[in-house]
């Protein structure tokens, strides 16, 4: 699978190292960096995004509202699905990256990046191993785990949501009005809901 990643002065850049550290059978082709100077409003979106392009995904990491709204209309046009996490439009728009639901339309990065699905082995009250099945772009799923083997399955439990908030790379000043949550929040409600789902499962 082949993902074309466009970006603003760095903003996809922790969860591109993720893609390629956990993202097995996913080749990032090519990555758009937009670094220049952006008007408040751009008149001419193509001076800055090149039409031409081809992927199997878009990830959007673009944050001008001019350029994602192009974007994601170039995508639709091309019939290439766009993830373009935190934003507004078509295409796969989740609260964060660790937001995105499953869809067979996204391929292999669907499978592996999105919301959270861990496997636990227990033993007794304790967390023997964790594997993670589906993870965050960002990489905060596999990072936050680094400590837990062996403890008890309740500290995990308390553990877990603020060391994912450490890892996450999503703009914690981010709040969404209706449910007031930030997308930081957001991330360590869909981590702890992961594990407690695998845990129970392991019983």
């Amino acid at each position: 699978m082949e993902i074309l990643v466009f970006q603003e002065k760095g903003s996809g850049e922790q969860k591109i190292e993720g893609v390629v550290e956990y993202g097995t059978s996913i080749k990032i082709k090519e990555i758009i960096s937009i670094d220049t100077f952006l008007p408040d409003f751009i008149e001419e979106p193509a001076d800055f995004v090149d039409k031409n392009f081809s992927a199997d995904l878009v990830l959007n990491y673009l944050n001008h509202p001019d350029l994602v709204y192009y974007l994601i209309m170039l995508c639709e046009r091309k019939n290439i699905p766009v993830v373009s996490p935190g934003k507004k439009g078509k295409g796969f728009t989740p609260f964060t990256c660790c937001g995105l639901g499953k869809s067979d339309t996204l391929g292999a990065y669907g499978e592996k990046f999105g919301t959270p699905e861990y496997k636990v082995e227990l033993e007794g009250d304790r967390i023997r191993d964790i594997t993670v099945i589906r993870g965050a772009p960002c990489g905060a799923t596999w990072d936050a785990l680094q400590e837990y083997i062996g403890c008890l399955i309740d500290d995990v439990l308390v553990r877990l949501p603020r060391q994912v908030q450490y890892f996450c790379s999503a703009d914690p000043s981010g709040f969404d009005p209706v449910s007031g949550k930030s997308p930081v929040h957001f991330a360590g409600y869909v981590h702890i809901a992961a594990l407690k789902h695998a845990i129970e499962k392991a019983k």
